[in-house]
C-alpha cells in the first residue's frame, strides 16, 4: 500500500524549509492551532490531481517571506513525485513523477487521497457545487480518468460559453462541435459518478452497525439524456444567462440519514459530522476493494470533534487501513491508538517524537 515516507517542503506556506519522514500506518501531527499542521496534510494533498484540502490559488501556498514560488516533493515505494510552481509563473503547477514532467491530472493514476476537513463540515448545506466536488474526489480515487473526462468537458464548456456570449461571431458549425465534446466527455463524467455513487451503497450496506450514521446517496440533477440536442435547443437561453444551464455540472449529491430518512441536511450538526466521516471511510474500504490499495486519508482535527466512543470506533476502522495522517490540538487525543509517527508541530517546525 501506497505510504508517504520522506515529505520535503520549499517555500511552502509557513515551512521556509522542512523534512518529514513518517512511517507506514498513523502519522500523528499535534500542536497549538495556527502551528502548521493542515499546512502539512495540504502538502499530502497536492500529491493528487486538483488544489488540494483548501482549494486554495495556488499563489496562496507559497510562502509569504519567500520568492513567489514552492516545491513540495514526496518519496512513496518507487515513486518520487514532486510539485510547486515557479515565481515567474505562480498559478501554473508543475508536476515530476520520478524526474520525469507529467500532468496534474496523471498523479491520480499512482495514488489516491482522500481528505477530512472542519471546513466540510457544511458540505450539506452549502452550495451544490461543494457536493458535486467531494464526489468528483471519491470518482477519482477510483477512476484517475475521471479528472481528464471533466477537465475536457469544463474546457468545451468554457469556449461554448465565450462564443455564445459573442453572438455576432457564433458559428454554428464550431458551436456544434464543442457542444458534441460536451456531450462525449459529459457521458463520460456522468457514467463514473453513477458507478462510484451505486458502488457506494453497496459497500456501506454490507457493513456493520458502528457508532458513524448510515447513509443514503443519489444523484441528482442532470439525468443523461442527449446533452448534444439538448444544448443546441438551449443557445438562447445559455446565451442570455451567460452560462451553461444543463449538463452535468449541474448534478448535486443527494445525501439522506438512513435511519431517520431525512435530508442530511436536516439533520443535528454531529449527525452531519458522523454522516460524512461514514462515508469517507466506506469509500476508503471500497477504494483498497477495488484498486487493490488504501488511500492515503488526511483527516484534520476529526478526533476533537468526536466522543471517546466514536473516536474508539474510528481508530478501529481506521486500523490497517493504509497511512492515515490526523491532526489534534493535543496529543491526548490521540490516546487509543498504539503503533504510529508521531510528531509535534510548532510554528515552522517539525519534531518527531
Amino acid at each position: 500500500m501506497p505510504s508517504v515516507s520522506r515529505l520535503a517542503l520549499t517555500e511552502f506556506r509557513s515551512y521556509a524549509d522542512a523534512l518529514i519522514e513518517p512511517g507506514p500506518g498513523y502519522v500523528l501531527l499535534y500542536g497549538d492551532n495556527g502551528a502548521g499542521k493542515t499546512n502539512l496534510l495540504e502538502a499530502v494533498s497536492l500529491l493528487s490531481p486538483g488544489r488540494g484540502i483548501r482549494g486554495a490559488a495556488l499563489s496562496e501556498m507559497a510562502r509569504r517571506e519567500g520568492g513567489g514560488g514552492f516545491g513540495v516533493s514526496s518519496h512513496l515505494a518507487g515513486i518520487d513525485i514532486g510539485t510547486g510552481v515557479l515565481a515567474t509563473a505562480p498559478e501554473r503547477r508543475q508536476v515530476r513523477i520520478n524526474g520525469a514532467p507529467a500532468s496534474a491530472n496523471s498523479l491520480g493514476e499512482w495514488l489516491s487521497v482522500l481528505w477530512l476537513t472542519p471546513a466540510m463540515d457544511r458540505l450539506f448545506t452549502g452550495p451544490a457545487g461543494d457536493r458535486r466536488r467531494f464526489l468528483d474526489r471519491l470518482v477519482l480515487a477510483l477512476e484517475p480518468s475521471h479528472a481528464r473526462e471533466a477537465a475536457r468537458y469544463e474546457a468545451a464548456m468554457r469556449s461554448r460559453n465565450k462564443l455564445l456570449s459573442e453572438s455576432d461571431r457564433a458559428d454554428p458549425t464550431w458551436l456544434d462541435a464543442l457542444e458534441g465534446q460536451m456531450a462525449d466527455h459529459g457521458r463520460a463524467v456522468a457514467d463514473a459518478r453513477l458507478r462510484t455513487v451505486a458502488a457506494l451503497a453497496e459497500v456501506d450496506a454490507a457493513l456493520p452497525d458502528d457508532q458513524f450514521a448510515r447513509a443514503s446517496i443519489a444523484l441528482e440533477g442532470w439525468s443523461g439524456g442527449d446533452l448534444a440536442s439538448e444544448l443546441r435547443g438551449a443557445r438562447a437561453r445559455d446565451a442570455a444567462a451567460g452560462r451553461t444551464l444543463v449538463g452535468p455540472h449541474r448534478q448535486d449529491l443527494a445525501v439522506t440519514h438512513r435511519a431517520k430518512s431525512m435530508p442530511a441536511a436536516q439533520s443535528s450538526t454531529g449527525e452531519q459530522k458522523a454522516i460524512l466521516l461514514g462515508l469517507v471511510l466506506a469509500h476508503a474500504d471500497l477504494v483498497m476493494e477495488k484498486r487493490g490499495q488504501a488511500p492515503i486519508l488526511l483527516l484534520d482535527e476529526v478526533a476533537a470533534h468526536l466522543d471517546s466512543q466514536r473516536r474508539a470506533a474510528l481508530f478501529g476502522r481506521l486500523e490497517s487501513r493504509g497511512q492515515v495522517w490526523m491532526t489534534a490540538t493535543e496529543a491526548s487525543l490521540f490516546e487509543g491508538i498504539g503503533k504510529a509517527s508521531r510528531f509535534h508541530v510548532r510554528p515552522g517546525e517539525i519534531v518527531a517524537k
